[in-house]
């Protein structure tokens, strides 16, 4: 007999950012069903699903009722770093561990978190390492009004200062604002070599129809001289964006491209998942598995021993996950998204996670800075 453990579902089925979390979840119920599948398995999963709907004072409450009501030890869930950061009290409070599969800010690693997408050394600094030198270090910076635009362009502005550019404008929309004119004008005005879109969701949607509009009008807004940059793009949204996103740049672990180039060659038993986000999902689900059918009373506190030991099989490929952080070593491809999908442009296959870039080096990024005479 198997032994079956509930474990917790916290995505919302609606709101701005409704799409990556439908891509989530379809990650999380293709694993539990693979998972369920495997006779070998000496234990069943069984999905507690709660709907958060969008509303960022949703998120604790439900994981609290999750954890009291169902024994929960394990929730997979939360798309913002604003929800995550919403739940980690009540992990703390009763010893749940939260699963978290979407990319991130960094400059966090606490032990009820497993950080199972990519972190600023896996999406940012790659991305920026590969733009500036092809396009120019004056950067123009974007970003929804939370956590994530904040921490990320933060980070952006020590990057483009190391690189020898300068912030340009640095501006923020309230998450699901979608009139972004004054982004555009800002835009035209200052005329920078890139722009990095930490927007989210519908706002993101709206800014990039508006510049491939402003692209068509004025050549140097063509996204082959003066690019749109993101760490958070992905498949699941193209649909709602449509051929105004061809052209963009975008960082991750991951990308179901029809060349292959751009994802891991899949184990029999695992799929190609649609886009990062459903791959990331998919893997904390297949994880966790693993450390139950080793313990199925497995806690937070027994993470790290098992990281420390093992190797797991995911989309990703073969993944490891650093015991001290929690984060996973994952690929960084950038993509630029083509006909309907992410074509590869560069790819390094294994990046250890460094949240706090403790080990980013500027020479060995952007070069050493160049002398200046000063008479």
């Amino acid at each position: 007999m198997k032994r079956s453990i509930q474990i917790g579902v916290l995505y919302s089925r609606s709101g701005t950012y409704s799409l990556i979390s439908d891509a989530c979840r379809q990650g999380v119920f293709r694993a539990v069903a693979d998972v369920n599948a495997n006779a070998a398995s000496p234990i069943e999963l069984v999905p507690v699903e709660r709907d958060p709907q969008g509303n960022i004072d949703r998120y604790a409450p439900l994981c609290e009722e999750m954890i009291r009501e169902h024994g929960v030890r394990h929730v997979i869930g939360c798309i913002t770093s604003w929800s995550r950061k919403e739940v980690i009290p009540v992990l703390e409070k009763s010893g749940a561990t939260l699963w978290y599969a979407c990319p991130y800010e960094g400059f966090e690693a606490n032990e009820h978190v497993v950080y199972m997408h990519a972190c600023p050394n896996q999406h940012l600094v790659p991305l920026l390492a590969y733009v500036i030198p092809r396009f120019g270090a004056n950067g123009l910076l974007l970003g929804s009004n939370y956590i994530w635009g904040w921490e990320t362009n933060r980070v952006a502005r020590d990057l483009i200062a190391d690189a020898g550019g300068s912030v340009l404008a640095e501006r923020y929309l309230p998450i699901g604002e979608t009139d972004v004119s004054r982004l555009i004008a800002e835009i035209k005005a200052t005329r920078p070599d890139f722009i990095l879109n930490n927007l989210i969701g519908t706002s993101s949607y709206a800014f990039i129809a508006a510049y491939a509009e402003l692209g068509r009008h004025d050549p140097h807004f063509r996204l082959d001289r003066c690019p749109l940059l993101s760490c958070n793009l992905t498949e699941c949204e193209l649909p709602a964006i449509g051929n105004t996103a061809k052209g963009n740049l975008c960082a991750g672990p991951y990308f179901a491209s029809p060349t292959g180039n751009g994802r891991t060659p899949a184990k029999a038993d695992l799929p190609q998942p649609a886009s990062s986000f459903e791959a990331a999902a998919y893997a904390s689900v297949r994880v966790l598995a693993k450390v139950l059918a080793g313990n199925a009373d497995a806690t937070f506190a027994d993470l790290p021993s098992v990281f420390a030991k093992a190797t797991f099989q995911t989309p990703f490929g073969d993944t490891v996950i650093d015991p001290q952080t929690q984060h996973a070593t994952l690929p960084v491809v950038i993509g630029q998204i083509g006909n309907d999908c992410f074509e590869t442009v560069s790819r390094t296959d294994s990046v250890a996670p460094d949240p706090y870039l403790s080990r980013y080096d500027r020479a060995e990024i952007f070069g050493r800075p160049r002398l200046k005479v000063v008479s």
